[in-house]
């Protein structure tokens, strides 16, 4: 009796992790049109409850429709060619984050002025950066070229520089958990504001400035010079 519920949970398990049509679509959709990551897609269907397959599934199909002479990769970052890893190299940990977890219901209903979500567009090679600010509940967008690129203190200084002139209506920021964001504690005591990180693969947590650093790219390709 009891092998036959573990199975019964098994074959459940397989129906509702099966690899459809509509499922199929769905990826092909986030990818090309979000430039969603698969951990993303994984991310934001478990969020809403959605049904949908492992990250290593989409990225095999992904290899899958490569082979066969599709473009879906494309839309990957890495196009699926991925770095030697550093020996002896370390992962460099943010201290003292705030989860987006702990931003007040003020901040997600976009209200008020005043919350602003930020990020950083690379130049060709990682060499140079724009630092970007969109304010919730406007959409109003302040940018600034980061010669030094992904620098965390050059772009801690150039970001309290960028808000200084709204520092009044500085009530939040929230950001990704890039590296480049280390000093969020300096920014956080200069604008007198809140810092919040959003949960790893979850760019649609900060929908408004990916949507805005989409449409910035359409000017500015990956390959472009930024210095």
């Amino acid at each position: 009796m009891a092998q036959m519920y573990v199975d019964e949970r098994k074959e459940r398990f397989k129906q509702k992790r099966k690899f459809t049509e509509p499922i199929k679509r769905k990826i092909i959709r986030e990818l090309t049109g979000e430039q969603w990551s698969p951990e993303q897609i994984v991310g934001k269907a478990r969020k809403d409850g959605e049904t949908m397959v492992s990250h290593e599934r989409i990225y095999e199909f992904i290899r899958e429709d490569k082979a066969s002479g599709g473009v879906l990769y494309k839309n990957l970052r890495h196009r699926l060619k991925h770095r030697k890893r550093v020996v002896g190299g370390k992962k460099i940990v943010i201290p003292d984050k705030v989860s987006i977890e702990q931003r007040p219901e003020i901040i997600n209903q976009k209200q008020r002025f005043g919350d602003w979500e930020i990020d950083t567009i690379v130049g060709k090679e990682n060499q140079g950066a724009i630092l970007t600010a969109t304010e919730r509940k406007t959409g109003f967008l302040l940018m600034k070229k980061l010669p030094k690129g992904k620098n965390a203190k050059a772009l801690a200084k150039e970001l309290f520089f960028l808000l200084l002139p709204y520092k009044d209506h500085v009530l939040s920021i929230t950001s990704d958990n890039g590296t480049e964001f280390y000093e969020h504690k300096w920014i956080a005591q200069k604008l007198n504001t809140d810092y919040f990180f959003a949960h790893p693969y979850s760019s649609w947590e900060r929908g408004l400035n990916e949507y805005t650093n989409k449409l910035i790219r359409q000017y500015v390709p990956k390959k472009t010079n930024i210095y």
